[in-house]
């Protein structure tokens, strides 16, 4: 006999709760935000508006699935199975968060704030729960699937984001490596940057997208479906030993960037979760393509 479906509910700290962990009480917190020119009101009506998008959510959840609840700061402590169904009650933003974590799981995104999310990843009012999850199983139901971006290292290090996978060094210092395009006949420059990005049409809609707009570039940036990636180099610095010709591209179908450390210490990290990153040193080597894996997003 197979498993009921268990729901996931995915959540986030609200700032309210962190500023009252921080100050103490909600009095303290109240006089913190005063002092800076802030209503604690605001934050407080935010974390209403959040603790009840959550309650609403859990209470669709049909009586016969199973049901757990992670947190953010979590995710990469937790195991999710193959049977589970990912609601993420939230932000756009704790989607990518939780994506990385996957393999395959169908993800709903309801969204605790209209109006100050764009919604391009939550796209459902918690309202919308009791029709939506008995029916994320069901054939038919409208599924994206999202394009993943990843880095593999040469000692079998592997990370995997939505959005965008970021190579540098700590701190975002000079970054020193030698990049290269797989299969490109063997073109490899030396650089000394603040880093290079890796990003998919997800990821187009942020970091990503500010990079290409500030420089005026030519690229077209691909669409979430799309199995095309996008990479800029981020301040190449030129010097009788580091070049700057190799600064932007796409990554098209299985292509890869390629770059040797030549640095004491690069991290990777994806979709700005510093502190679950891959550390790498001087001569190691990280491929970044197009992950075999994608975002389900149902509806």
């Amino acid at each position: 006999m197979s498993l009921a479906p268990r729901v996931v509910l995915v959540h986030r700290t609200t700032e309210y709760e962190e500023l009252v962990a921080r100050h103490g009480t909600h009095g303290q917190a109240a006089y913190f935000l005063k002092s800076r020119g802030r209503d604690i009101e605001e934050v407080a009506e935010r974390h209403r508006r959040t603790r009840r998008a959550l309650a609403e959510v859990s209470s669709a959840i049909p009586l016969t699935w199973r049901q757990t609840q992670v947190e953010r700061a979590d995710l990469d402590r937790f195991l999710f199975a193959p049977e589970d169904v990912v609601v993420v009650v939230g932000q756009d933003g704790l989607v990518a968060n939780v994506a990385k974590y996957l393999t395959g799981q169908p993800v709903l995104g309801f969204d605790t704030d209209p109006g100050r999310n764009p919604g391009v990843l939550v796209r459902h009012r918690p309202s919308a729960a009791a029709t939506l999850l008995p029916s994320v199983h069901t054939a038919g139901t409208g599924v994206d699937e999202l394009t993943m971006v990843e880095a593999v290292a040469d000692d079998t290090q592997r990370l995997v984001a939505l959005n965008e996978i970021y190579l540098g060094a700590v701190g975002h210092q000079t970054a020193r490596y030698r990049l290269g395009l797989e299969g490109d006949g063997g073109v490899v420059e030396a650089q000394a940057s603040s880093g290079v990005l890796v990003g998919t049409g997800t990821g187009a809609t942020g970091w990503l997208r500010s990079v290409w707009q500030e420089r005026g570039s030519a690229l077209s940036l691909p669409h979430p479906s799309e199995d095309r990636l996008v990479w800029f180099v981020r301040e190449a610095w030129p010097s009788p030993v580091t070049g700057t010709s190799l600064v932007a591209g796409e990554l098209a179908g299985s292509a890869s960037l390629q770059l040797v450390v030549e640095s004491e210490q690069l991290i990777v990290f994806g979709d700005g979760m510093e502190g679950d990153a891959l550390e790498l040193t001087w001569g190691q080597t990280v491929r970044v393509g197009r992950a075999a894996t994608a975002l389900r997003l149902t509806g």
